[in-house]
């Protein structure tokens, strides 16, 4: 018989196991942040020359107009996306669990076949469905007589920003919908039959028993909703650079332009430092906010 001691892994051994994963996170992440930091000091265009500047880009991004547009941007995105994506997933994640829904395998995978495509094929592709001219949203308005309601989608400040929030609700909805799924799978079906016993309507049986039972589930669908897209980025790069003007700007696209057009890479630095503490701001309110629910 083989004692416990033998088949025990030594802790030696296990941070072995565990360093290939801490290495590759420390380069791809922890390293990168660390030299944002740094590098937000510095007044920095690239290259050997870097002049100290302290908390001078800070001072400066504070008073950055277009930081907090974008800031503002990001959060439209994130108030729509949890209504839009967290929201019609847990609807259709309850629509499926009904017994008189056929080819439930089939929804599932249509739904999720979004998810698993490029960003930027996204962005092209409902680019092409807002196109003005020739776009297949406009050529539908016109087809069924509603030319008053044909625009220029990706080129009108006023409506720009939903328009490319559409792409983003669409792409992540089977995302959140396994997640749920998932979690449904886990709440006893004796609730349910006691409830249907109790004479409990469908829509009283998620209202009473899986909204409840989701409760957590729902917390961490919208803290990654939150964290996904504060750092959106390459929908709206490919479908509107962030135009018209800055109204459609989000962080990650503004301190891409700092950076890379603008060659202020310890600004960019800044930019992308002060997204990071926003980041975790907006997930620590939220947090917060379900921990009073609770109380």
């Amino acid at each position: 018989m083989v004692g416990k001691s033998a088949i025990k892994p030594s802790n030696r051994k296990i941070y072995l196991y565990l360093l290939p994963g801490l290495a590759i996170y420390a380069f791809v992440v922890l390293i990168p942040l660390l030299m944002a930091v740094r590098y937000s000091f510095y007044d920095w265009s690239g290259g050997p020359n870097l002049t100290f500047v302290g908390l001078d880009n800070f001072r400066e991004l504070l008073r950055d107009q277009v930081f907090w547009t974008s800031f503002g941007n990001n959060v439209f995105i994130i108030i729509m996306s949890v209504i839009g994506q967290v929201g019609i997933a847990f609807f259709i994640s309850v629509l499926l669990t009904r017994s008189w829904v056929k080819f439930k395998q089939f929804h599932r995978t249509v739904l999720f076949i979004p998810n698993v495509l490029a960003a930027v094929i996204i962005g092209f592709l409902w680019s092409m469905v807002y196109n003005q001219n020739y776009g297949l949203l406009n050529f539908v308005l016109k087809a069924v007589g509603l030319e008053g309601w044909v625009l220029p989608w990706l080129d009108d400040p006023d409506i720009v920003m939903g328009a490319v929030t559409v792409p983003l609700i669409w792409q992540f909805i089977g995302f959140y919908m396994i997640i749920f799924m998932a979690a449904m799978q886990n709440i006893p079906d004796e609730l349910y039959e006691a409830a249907e016993i109790d004479g409990a309507s469908s829509w009283k049986q998620t209202l009473y028993i899986t909204l409840p039972m989701l409760k957590n589930t729902f917390k961490v669908a919208i803290m990654l909703c939150i964290a996904g897209n504060m750092k959106v980025f390459d929908h709206i790069f490919v479908m509107t650079g962030g135009g018209p003007g800055n109204s459609s700007t989000v962080m990650a696209q503004y301190a891409y332009d700092v950076s890379f057009e603008r060659f202020e890479l310890g600004y960019g630095s800044a930019v992308s430092i002060g997204m990071l503490v926003l980041s975790l701001l907006l997930i620590g309110i939220s947090q917060w906010i379900g921990r009073r629910g609770e109380e």
